[in-house]
């Protein structure tokens, strides 16, 4: 099995359910609806099936969809990562459930997943359920709306995120809030010392920039980016060991890795960067770095990566 199941499925729907639950809701929901965070800032959005006559989507279709992903979305392929007859299963499950059905599938908030008397949370129903914005002005609320955004943003937060709000703001902020932990950036090795908090796990250490003497200009333009944009997921040791990259599937490229990178020219680095790889998590950032940027970073790991490189392991010298 490649799912992470409590139980083990009973027949092939209740596969492509344990498939769907644990693969699919992030993006399609629970519901099948469409209705969640990531649709806020996927384009497009993922697909809602409560709308779609299972007549007018062959079930081939959606299996090839699955399988090899779709072009220009969100939409990745999961071949690498179920079976085929996972992928049947839960296209099956879809089509049943949500196509035919328009079922509500699994609902967390019950007893048996540890939340008895669920109603009594009611008062921060309408923040979750976006019937009202989570940032409307205090004074206008209700007292029993009140009470119900302060126990949203005490507790429903956590997994419904901000729900629906007047004013989104900024669809995508690089920087993130929840990491690096104390505080810690690779900016800060050589400078101060690690707190307990960040020296106490397994990533920090991948968080700690290579060090090269002589780079050029450019290659420290192209360090300077890299930290600022690739460290996020591939570390800033280059190894896609970090924290964001030990989940993200497949996992970043290990791009200290030297028979790797023995295969690479700075042209073929600059159009991976500006395309991105298909099939994974490497997006196109050609409309986010200038040609000259991305050429910056290209020879920028050639230096420190590739076959004459003179890097430092700084971890090595710290233990």
């Amino acid at each position: 099995m490649t799912i992470a199941a409590g139980r083990k499925p009973t027949s092939l729907y209740e596969l492509g359910r344990d498939v769907y639950n644990y693969r699919c809701y992030f993006c399609h929901g629970y519901s099948g609806d469409g209705k969640t965070l990531a649709s806020s800032y996927l384009a497009p959005q993922p697909r809602d099936f409560t709308a779609v006559d299972p007549q007018t989507l062959a079930r081939e279709a959606m299996i090839l969809a699955v399988t090899e992903g779709r072009p220009d979305s969100a939409m990745m392929a999961f071949k690498g990562l179920l079976s085929a007859q996972e992928i049947a299963a839960v296209v099956d499950f879809v089509r049943t459930e949500f196509m035919s059905g328009r079922a509500v599938n699994t609902r967390y908030h019950t007893a048996e997943n540890g939340w008895p008397q669920h109603e009594r949370f009611a008062s921060a129903f309408p923040f979750i359920l976006g019937e009202v914005a989570l940032d409307t002005a205090w004074e206008q609320l209700t007292a029993e709306q009140q009470q119900g955004r302060r126990l949203f943003m005490s507790a429903c937060v956590t997994c419904h995120d901000r729900a629906k709000v007047n004013k989104a703001g900024d669809i995508w902020n690089r920087k993130s809030v929840s990491y690096p932990r104390g505080g810690f950036t690779p900016a800060d090795v050589g400078k101060s010392r690690y707190d307990g908090v960040s020296a106490a796990t397994p990533y920090a250490q991948h968080d700690v920039v290579v060090q090269v003497e002589g780079l050029t200009d450019e290659e420290q333009r192209g360090a300077a980016i890299f930290q600022a944009n690739c460290a996020f997921c591939h570390g800033a040791d280059g190894s896609g060991k970090n924290w964001i990259g030990s989940f993200l599937q497949p996992h970043p490229r290990d791009l200290s890795d030297a028979q790797f990178m023995a295969t690479m020219s700075a042209a073929k680095l600059q159009q991976r960067i500006a395309e991105g790889v298909p099939n994974t998590t490497m997006s196109a950032w050609k409309n986010v770095l200038s040609e000259a940027e991305i050429a910056s970073v290209a020879v920028y790991l050639l230096k420190v990566f590739g076959s004459h490189s003179q890097s430092v392991d700084v971890r090595s010298q710290q233990q």
